[in-house]
């Protein structure tokens, strides 16, 4: 059984079960045992307890000689309810219930130690998992996974999968890794890793309505910062028939819906991160989900840090991360729309009725969340031909002959966006840096195993 399973469970008290697992901590004394077991099903352990003779224990020197820390173990015994505190229930064993799976040497295993610093943690990335830090962060990046799925589901989103090897690169989405087959054109023309599905999610949306592509994207900028990977994971919903206050509604309730399924599913975890990671981050975990994201005209943005952050910003220009951070620290999580067309994407569709000095702006949103900035970007996308057509040809885009043509053919309103699914994370968790969200992180000169 999972510990997970038995934690807390008084239906199964007095049951004879069967755990498997890691030490956590051990104690062996005069005529009893105490050994703190995890198997990764949850952050917390359970207890097993083993009475034992003089005798008894001498002929066991072997197994309690080489219980360490990270020692995989296979216990049977009986489950009672614990009579300390901290705990519901424990297991209660003898010594030839305990099996040793697997051994290690305490004087090189790099997490034998208690606490240890996140840089120290992130060097091991294949040990990261024997540790709290790390398992909590896979626990509550698997509830995210799940909640993505049930969320566009129960709205009737169809997933489907998008291309990882793409001969376009989302015009300005990112740098590209190009594919190559060593001197062989193996596919006669450029081919990219993908920066982003959207292209491809539009031309399945056209025809299906409503999709969502989750899955891997690579961008090849020589960013070392705490915010951006080279590989990472993009949640990118496509809607036909819908208005920008609809789109950004959705990704405000995408959001408070991830996080709702981690503070109903992962509470210990939730715990851990509030008493470890960031004091106080349930709270402000809480206030996301019940309170309505602040909306602000990009021009109305900019007036506000002008007069309150950095009074050289003017109209047109784009926001740092530190300017996205400052409106969050004043407003809370904060959506910004109607941005310039100048530093926007040939895609998005222009604001007929909306100029603001003579220049246009787009249908256009970033959401931005509190110590992060922006973690959704979206757009209503032009569907008329003639304006996209001319929009292309201003960019010098000529490589989208395929994108073009959904606009022949049966054009719709239509719009969507991209979530980065490890700043989705560290939003949830509370970790500083976005190589600890990720089990195996890459990032410029490191792509370890």
């Amino acid at each position: 059984m999972l510990i997970k399973e038995v934690l807390g469970a008084k239906d199964l008290i007095n049951s004879e079960i069967e755990l498997n697992g890691w030490v956590a901590t051990h104690r062996v004394q005069t005529q009893l045992l105490f050994i703190s077991l995890n198997d990764g099903s949850s952050l917390n352990n359970i207890q097993i307890v083993s009475e034992y003779t003089k005798e008894e224990k001498s002929n066991y020197s072997e197994l309690l000689d080489n219980l360490y820390k990270g020692v995989s173990l296979q216990i049977k015994g009986k489950l009672i309810e614990s009579p300390g505190k901290g705990q519901a229930v424990e297991m209660k064993t003898t010594l030839d219930n305990i099996t040793i799976l697997g051994t290690i040497d305490p004087t090189s295993f790099p997490m034998a130690k208690g606490r240890l610093p996140v840089e120290y943690i992130r060097s091991f990335p294949h040990l990261r998992t024997r540790t709290n830090l790390g398992a909590m962060v896979l626990r509550i990046r698997n509830c995210c996974s799940f909640a993505t799925h049930k969320f566009f589901n129960e709205l009737h989103f169809l997933n489907i999968q998008t291309p990882l090897l793409t001969s376009n690169d989302c015009e300005g989405a990112g740098e590209t890794f190009e594919v190559k087959n060593g001197s062989n054109d193996f596919f006669e023309n450029n081919t990219f890793l993908t920066v982003s599905g959207q292209l491809h999610a539009e031309s399945l949306a056209l025809g299906m309505g409503r999709v969502y592509t989750f899955g891997p994207t690579f961008r090849a900028e020589n960013s070392n910062t705490t915010r951006h990977l080279a590989e990472f994971w993009m949640v990118e919903p496509e809607i036909c028939f819908v208005s920008l206050p609809e789109l950004m509604m959705l990704g405000e309730n995408y959001i408070k819906y991830c996080i709702k399924e981690v503070l109903n599913t992962c509470q210990a975890d939730i715990e851990f991160v509030n008493k470890f990671i960031k004091k106080g981050h349930y709270q402000v975990l809480k206030n996301i989900v019940d309170n309505p994201f602040k909306l602000m005209d990009y021009t109305e943005a900019i007036d506000i840090l002008k007069e309150k952050k950095d009074n050289t910003i003017k109209w047109g220009d784009d926001l740092s991360t530190e300017q996205e951070k400052y409106l969050t620290e004043v407003y809370g999580p904060t959506i910004v729309y109607n941005y310039p067309k100048k530093i926007k994407s040939f895609y998005m569709k222009e604001n007929v009725s909306h100029h603001v000095n003579n220049e246009k702006t787009v249908m256009a949103f970033d959401i931005l969340v509190p110590t992060i900035g922006e973690i959704i970007g979206g757009s209503i996308r032009e569907d008329n031909y003639d304006i996209l057509k001319h929009n292309m040809e201003d960019k010098k885009i000529d490589n989208l002959d395929w994108y073009l043509d959904l606009r022949k053919y049966g054009s719709v309103p239509h719009g969507g966006f991209g979530l980065g699914f490890e700043r989705l994370i560290m939003l949830i968790t509370g970790v500083s840096n976005i190589r600890d969200t990720i089990s195996y992180p890459r990032y410029p000169k490191y792509c370890f195993a």
